[in-house]
């Protein structure tokens, strides 16, 4: 399946955002499309028109982000011989300033079945790439490991993260990886998973303080399980000499090296 035309829907519907959303229910049947809405601008979307619908498409007309999601996403599936599923790019909410620190605007929802991008317009072409690596890459792992999101734990999410982030590295360079890649030393996240990951690592997705931990909330250290998981699924890949390809179905256990501990 190619990558959705949302250019179409935004040329129609770009000052209706909740109008937008609408054409996305046939993607998530049993919710309603105020849901849908409200999700996707808790995860990035934009929720204000700032300019005509013609004006944004043209500029992402020219700065060709449909055709390098869609030649990303040939060259992937075949790579890591993935699935071929929907994949939908709407604008961003540059409104945001916490969206634009972390992240220079951009955002991702991977699902087992489709995958959405919320970019900037002006999205330079290898912040777009890495974006789409990353995303597909969880796609791939959701795909293959046949686990249903909501019963992720800690763990779970943090090699689901340090792999996404290894595959931008592996195909970009180490360059164009997220900059929480460098926040700490190996011996600081050593310390890190040891001392807080590693007690926790079997909580649930839906538990209030899995996210507190992944994202380094609330006195954790920053981007704490994103960190952490990059750090093992290095140490992983370095060990047994593997690429992202050998590993992206692999058990988080075995990749954390907790395959001897019990639970």
């Amino acid at each position: 399946m190619p990558v959705i035309k949302t250019n179409e829907w935004l040329l129609e519907h770009y000052q209706d955002p909740l109008k937008l959303c609408k054409k996305m229910k046939p993607f998530f049947p049993r919710v309603s499309v105020n849901e849908i809405y409200d999700y996707f601008r808790l995860h990035g979307m934009y929720q204000e028109a700032v300019k005509s619908g013609a004006t944004l498409v043209q500029t992402m007309k020219q700065n060709n982000i449909w055709g390098i999601v869609e030649r990303e996403h040939q060259a992937l599936q075949k790579k890591w011989k993935g699935p071929d599923v929907p994949i939908i790019i709407l604008p961003s909410n540059t409104a945001d300033p916490k969206l634009l620190s972390d992240t220079n605007g951009k955002a991702g929802l991977a699902f087992a079945d489709k995958l959405f991008l919320f970019v900037p317009e002006t999205i330079l072409a290898h912040e777009l790439k890495a974006l789409f690596i990353h995303e597909y890459n969880h796609l791939c792992r959701m795909w293959l490991t046949k686990k249903e999101e909501n019963s992720f734990t800690l763990l779970d999410s943090i090699i689901l993260e340090g792999l996404a982030e290894h595959a931008v590295r592996e195909r970009l360079g180490e360059a164009f990886t997220a900059t929480w890649t460098n926040y700490y030393s190996h011996e600081k996240l050593a310390r890190i998973w040891e001392k807080s990951i590693l007690p926790k690592r079997m909580l649930k997705k839906s538990h209030h303080l899995h996210n507190q931990y992944l994202y380094g909330w609330n006195g954790h250290p920053k981007m704490a399980g994103y960190c952490v998981g990059y750090y093992l699924v290095e140490t992983y890949m370095n060990t047994h000499k593997v690429c992202i390809l050998d590993i992206l179905g692999e058990n988080a256990e075995v990749i954390a090296g907790l395959t001897q501990l019990k639970k």
